[in-house]
């Protein structure tokens, strides 16, 4: 049956994530999936895959992890949604703020396109001041046209939109030194993630990404990108934010800003923070954020977050089990072991059929990502097709690497053994040609000015 025409017709981009779409997988990819359990998929003509996408990294712990399903479903025939607050609501937050010692409260909302926006309003409320300076190699924080109109998917979105949005690059402290120079008192905030596949350095605080960072006890830290930022932020009045979508709940159940040892005035969490349940959160230091309270009598509104559906129970009971796992299973420990088995088993991989200058998995062992070029060592998305095609042929979903609890010992070996031949294929391809082994078009970028 063909899903994809039938998905097509009813939902712009036949599905409700761009991610999603038919033009980031190989056409082998399965159309349309059923179900999932632990670390695997099922499409709806019964076939299985092991899943290294998770939900676009939403899943943390395992697809139905028993305890957590349980505990959302528990919240359901509590009503759900109630009318006014709810304990549960009042349980998750005491939750989420104990998390983060520096944090004094928080705003639940289920996206984090919604949370991004939030603290980007709270910033320019709170600073009086107009332009967002952004991290230009992190490739995703909203929906909403303060960062689409900085991409090639600008259609639509006004030019005054677009003109309050200033870029800067990861671990070069110039580049934003320039913005701050450029637009002197006029920057409301930076907001970046804390790192993706790169170190915020110095080396002398640990450059080995297969270990977990421990800055607190490193000397230098404060010679370190984001420690830096922190500095700039705090000298020109500019709120810090730093966006944990995906590094929060991976690189420590309290983020990656407790590995880098550094404290943001604003937070912004989603992703695997209730192992696939919608729920993202704001959280941050009282002065910013009680602006968008009703207890000051006479202070100006702030209006932050509204949304009917923002106090869903069975999400917030999902993220206080999905808490409870984390405490009991040790789960980011986990996701480094894996990681770091994962990532030498793929590279010794490469390294056997002669390819490691052109396949390559690299980053932090809790989040890797593969790297894959051409005969000329440039990165290709022919090459990426390749090999998501080849590594389906052996049962494996890999759009990217996402990790969870899920994923033993099994899982690696199923995965090795797929990547094996894939990558003996990729091998031949360098030499005879790409075009002769790819069937279909290749992925696309998400971001691009025409389909």
């Amino acid at each position: 049956m063909d899903y994809s025409k039938r998905l097509h017709a009813l939902i712009p981009g036949g599905a409700h994530t761009y991610s999603r779409g038919d033009d980031q997988y190989p056409k082998n990819a399965p159309q349309i999936l059923s179900h999932g359990k632990g670390a695997w998929v099922w499409d709806a003509d019964g076939n299985k895959f092991l899943d290294y996408g998770l939900g676009l990294r939403s899943v943390t712990v395992g697809y139905d992890y028993e305890e957590i399903s349980e505990a959302g479903i528990a919240e359901i025939r509590k009503g759900n949604n109630l009318t006014r607050a709810s304990l549960t609501e009042l349980k998750a937050a005491e939750t989420m703020v104990d998390l983060f010692p520096w944090a004094d409260m928080v705003k639940f909302a289920k996206n984090g396109s919604i949370v991004t926006t939030a603290a980007i309003k709270l910033s320019r409320a709170y600073t009086g001041k107009k332009f967002v300076a952004m991290c230009a190699e992190h490739p995703f924080f909203t929906y909403d046209d303060w960062f689409i109109g900085t991409t090639p998917m600008d259609k639509g979105i006004p030019r005054e939109s677009k003109s309050s949005s200033l870029r800067f690059h990861y671990n070069n402290i110039d580049s934003l030194k320039k913005l701050f120079d450029k637009f002197p008192n006029q920057i409301a905030c930076v907001i970046l993630e804390p790192v993706t596949y790169l170190s915020p350095g110095p080396d002398t605080c640990g450059k080995d990404l297969s270990i977990k960072p421990d800055y607190k006890n490193c000397a230098d830290k404060e010679k370190s990108f984001l420690h830096q930022v922190k500095e700039l932020c705090k000298k020109n009045g500019a709120v810090f934010i730093l966006d944990e979508m995906i590094t929060g709940f991976r690189w420590d159940l309290q983020g990656a800003m407790k590995t880098y040892d550094i404290e943001p005035d604003l937070a912004t969490f989603g992703k695997g923070m209730a192992n696939g349940f919608a729920l993202a959160a704001l959280v941050g230091k009282k002065e910013i954020m009680e602006l968008g309270g009703i207890l000051k009598e006479g202070a100006e509104r702030v209006f932050l977050i509204s949304t009917t559906h923002g106090s869903e129970m069975s999400a917030f009971g999902a993220f206080i089990k999905t808490i409870d796992v984390y405490k009991q299973k040790d789960v980011t420990a986990h996701l480094w072991k894996y990681g770091k088995e994962f990532t030498d088993g793929m590279n010794a991989l490469a390294k056997k059929h002669g390819i490691q200058k052109f396949f390559s998995v690299e980053g932090y062992a809790c989040s890797p990502y593969y790297f894959t070029r051409d005969r000329n060592k440039d990165v290709s998305l022919d090459f990426r097709t390749l090999f998501s095609q080849e590594m389906i042929k052996g049962g494996v979903l890999i759009p990217w690497v996402a990790l969870s609890y899920s994923h033993t010992t099994e899982e690696l070996d199923f995965t090795l053994k797929a990547a094996d031949k894939a990558l003996e294929i990729y091998a031949r391809a360098l030499n005879d040609g790409v075009e002769k082994y790819l069937v279909g078009k290749s992925i696309k970028p998400v971001f691009r000015k025409y389909n």
